[in-house]
């Protein structure tokens, strides 16, 4: 017998986000396991050729992609809500052809210019190995992307999550066989380049764990594509279904086409511009510190330690954001198709709490334990001589502004302002590239610019957003109520970490020990916090994965009334 069970817009809210929530969470553990056996393998001069190639492709990545799904989704989402099944497919099948024509000359693209890129560029001889090997990956995330925005458009997150669960390990696993079988095959490999003598080892092997992700990725395409032919969107129609479905005007494939590009090319503007930002940072930090005499082996280790220790923890905090930034745009554009005005305030007021409570500790915990939390994961010859832990503690304070970024950028884009972010990016990125410009061309800073310049740059981004957010959804949260309580709560948690670990130092031999004690006592701490200073509400469970569940727990805990 056929499933009749109809799927509800507000329930698959909440699992959307816990389904992107875990899948993030095994996409980032994943990506951490790979990182350090990794950098024990290449070490930080191999890591500086994986990282650079990894944001350009990143960059692309964004540009190529970042407007598909969203674009996408509100479309698909938009057309669900009427109840025009028919334009929903015709969006999906209009959007599939487009993009994978954009993935294809994307890929052509980054392939013809890698030796320009590597050579005049980045000025770092061997890279352009690492360019070509991630180039065809363009192509298949496109078509990924394209899969995922409809999906996403029916608030069906399992395919999204899955799809990036078995890229990263393609990463993982095919990357770490491929990146030994270089070290060794490559071994004895050298090239002297301007009077230095270059180990290529090191720009092969980076260049064969990338591979690695081009392989995952393509196996990930294969998975979405079987989603798609198996997906029954009857089920998550029935909620909206109409006598007339079956005969309502579809929009004709060029106004679909133009509509798509309308919404896709801000939004693409909006996110690709800090990712264009940071690459061009690995750019102006090799071009700048080769500047003051370092040599390229010194700067590469340079890049490679920073990008590799302290972006892949800051970087860390957000996993638990995106999802509900990701989810925010089609429950809300759905929303506001209804007009509820009072329900969409309430979203976003319990949005941007929800970010608050879970950035504002990871941000001040990370600073305060910048130099235990690095020595936790990464082995002492790849921290010692390095100043990661000190660039980590002025880095991890932008992490409470990324989560700011996402939450404000995700109501403007539901809002139909998804545009306004552009500028917001614009200004953020001019800020970052001048401050590095500047500060890291220093010969006192150095290597300190890099994370200062971020910290202002984000600060930038948010500023401008929430100007937006208040001008034109003529929206304000309450100050006190979304940040204030979360703030002081972070406050407490961050002061019982680095109490704690500096207690546990003495009693205790094992630094990671203490480490993972002081996280602990933290949590504990921050909790309670909460609780009792009530800096979250009813409302703002509703956004957290299980948080009806949850809720209930801690009423009978009277925890909350």
């Amino acid at each position: 017998m056929k499933s009749t069970k109809i799927k509800k817009t507000s329930n698959l809210f909440a699992s959307g986000v816990l389904i992107l929530t875990i899948a993030n969470l095994i996409v980032k553990v994943i990506g951490v396991m790979l990182k350090i056996p990794l950098s024990n393998e290449l070490l930080n001069e191999g890591m500086g050729y994986y990282n650079s190639a990894y944001e350009v492709y990143v960059w692309l990545y964004m540009v190529s992609t970042a407007g598909i799904p969203v674009a996408i989704a509100m479309m698909v989402s938009e057309s669900k809500a009427k109840g025009n099944f028919r334009e929903t497919r015709k969006i999906y099948k209009i959007a599939l052809i487009t993009f994978a024509t954009v993935g294809f000359v994307f890929m052509a693209a980054l392939m013809a210019a890698s030796g320009w890129l590597a050579d005049s560029i980045y000025k770092l001889e061997g890279l352009e190995y690492g360019l070509i090997a991630i180039a065809p990956t363009l192509f298949f995330i496109c078509i990924s992307c394209a899969i995922r925005g409809y999906f996403q458009g029916y608030q069906y997150m399992t395919p999204t999550a899955v799809s990036e669960v078995i890229e990263s390990l393609g990463k993982l696993i095919i990357g770490l066989l491929f990146a030994d079988y270089a070290m060794e095959r490559f071994a004895d490999v050298e090239k002297v380049i301007k009077g230095e003598t270059i180990q290529m080892k090191y720009p092969y092997a980076a260049a064969a764990t990338i591979l690695g992700l081009t392989i995952g990725v393509a196996l990930s395409l294969i998975y979405l594509f079987i989603k798609k032919a198996t997906f029954k969107e009857s089920l998550y129609n029935a909620e909206f279904l109409r006598p007339d479905s079956d005969t309502l005007p579809v929009r004709s494939t060029a106004t679909i086409l133009k509509t798509l590009i309308i919404v896709a090319i801000p939004v693409t503007l909006s996110s690709s511009v800090m990712s264009f930002t940071t690459m061009l940072d690995s750019v102006i930090i090799s071009n700048k510190l080769q500047g003051l005499g370092i040599s390229q082996k010194e700067v590469t280790e340079t890049i490679g330690y920073y990008k590799t220790q302290v972006i892949t923890f800051f970087n860390l905090p957000p996993v638990l954001i995106y999802p509900i930034s990701g989810s925010l745009v089609p429950y809300l554009s759905s929303l506001i198709v209804g007009g509820d005005k009072e329900k969409i305030r309430n979203l976003m007021n319990s949005a941007l709490r929800v970010a608050s409570l879970i950035a504002l500790p990871c941000a001040l915990g990370m600073s305060v334990l910048s130099e235990p939390i690095i020595k936790l994961i990464f082995a002492d010859k790849l921290v010692e001589k390095t100043n990661s832990p000190e660039l980590l503690s002025i880095q991890a304070l932008s992490v409470f502004f990324v989560a700011m970024l996402a939450m404000t950028t995700s109501i403007l884009q539901a809002n139909k302002h998804e545009r306004k972010p552009i500028i917001s990016m614009i200004a953020g990125a001019l800020v970052k590239i001048t401050a590095s410009w500047l500060l890291i061309g220093n010969e006192n800073i150095q290597m300190f610019g890099a994370p200062i310049s971020t910290l202002l740059s984000y600060l930038t981004i948010v500023l401008f957003n929430f100007y937006f957010v208040s001008k034109y959804v003529k929206y304000r949260p309450d100050f006190k109520k979304v940040f204030v309580g979360p703030l002081v709560c972070a406050v407490l948690c961050a002061a019982s970490a680095l109490g704690a670990y500096n207690l546990a130092s003495l009693v205790i031999s094992s630094d990671s020990i203490a480490t993972l004690i002081a996280i602990a006592a933290a949590g504990v701490v921050y909790i309670l916090a909460i609780f009792l200073l009530r800096a979250i509400t009813k409302e703002d469970f509703d956004l957290i994965p299980k948080g009806a569940k949850l809720y209930g727990i801690f009423v009978k805990l009277k925890l909350m009334r």
